[in-house]
């Protein structure tokens, strides 16, 4: 065991990939750039947007910057390190680089989790509790939401972790993924692995059922009070703010479900990399595309910030 241990502390991890240099995978490489940097430019502007118009410093509005540097830290976490390794032809990952990669996932992924469970619950406080927003949703409990989002995420990012480097890795060491993802690397582990499979079962069952749970009961309050407004502007705005965010709750969700609760014997590779790919590097440019094509104060934000660059031309 010893030796094993020795083995998986001095060795690195080989990164297989999800391109090869054909045609075909050169023109998806570049696409997968193309989206990574309209994710990045989009998700970076939303926090800045958010941050620099007062008039976006609502509960909302706070959640949804924390939502889009969560999506800009998940995509600068997988995607240029893949790049790095396709363009100079090096697979090789360190064991501290694999964990890093580990923990930055999974506390992102939690993190989402809880804070998408929390925006459900700030619209259905909007919606069902209007003259009460203000006191339900002031700006201490908005802040304390967010920050405990990143407290539970990083939790349970610093248990998977612990628990998923305390394996001994040994073989071929060549992991059937673009990036270190826990289930693939559980697959070149010399000990059996089906106590911890049933512990991140369990994880995923709280870290997504629960606020699914959430989410579910706070949009059945919503639609209820959406169907017996009155006014049929209300309805349409209404609408148009939770529709955004089932969106992205459907696309989250699904991907993070299908990915970490299922067995590792069920897996397959290459489906494991293309919803990875989803989950990873799509989802994070949709999100700020679905908010702010949809959202008259975002649009009107960025807008004014526009317009204030020109005047200072």
């Amino acid at each position: 065991i010893m030796a094993w241990e020795n083995h998986t502390l001095n060795s690195n991890f080989i990164l297989l990939g999800i391109f090869d240099h054909s045609p075909t995978h050169i023109f998806l490489f570049s696409l997968v750039l193309g989206i990574f940097t309209v994710a990045f430019m989009g998700n970076t502007i939303m926090v800045l947007l958010i941050y620099l118009d007062t008039q976006l410093h609502t509960p909302m509005y706070l959640l949804l910057s924390q939502l889009s540097l969560m999506d800009l830290m998940l995509i600068c976490t997988t995607v240029p390190k893949m790049t790095f390794n396709y363009l100079s032809g090096k697979k090789s990952i360190s064991l501290a680089g694999c964990g890093t990669q580990i923990f930055l996932y999974v506390s992102l992924l939690g993190a989402e989790c809880f804070l998408l469970a929390a925006m459900a619950y700030d619209r259905y406080v909007a919606i069902c509790h209007p003259l009460r927003y203000s006191i339900l949703m002031s700006q201490k409990i908005c802040c304390l939401m967010a920050v405990s989002s990143w407290v539970v995420g990083s939790f349970d990012g610093i248990i998977v972790i612990a628990v998923a480097l305390s394996f001994p890795y040994c073989g071929s060491r060549e992991i059937p993924h673009f990036f270190c993802d826990v289930p693939a690397l559980l697959t070149l582990s010399c000990t059996k692995t089906l106590l911890f499979e049933r512990l991140m079962f369990i994880c995923c069952v709280i870290m997504l059922l629960f606020p699914v749970a959430v989410i579910i009961a706070s949009y059945v309050h919503v639609i209820m009070a959406i169907i017996c407004m009155g006014s049929g502007e209300g309805r349409r705005k209404a609408f148009a703010t939770c529709s955004s965010h089932l969106m992205v709750v459907g696309m989250y969700y699904g991907a993070a479900m299908f990915i970490y609760m299922r067995p590792v014997s069920d897996r397959s590779p290459t489906q494991d990399k293309m919803v990875s790919a989803f989950y990873t590097i799509l989802t994070p440019m949709l999100n700020p595309l679905i908010y702010s094509l949809r959202n008259k104060e975002v649009a009107r934000a960025f807008m004014k910030v526009l317009g204030k660059d020109k005047s200072g031309e």
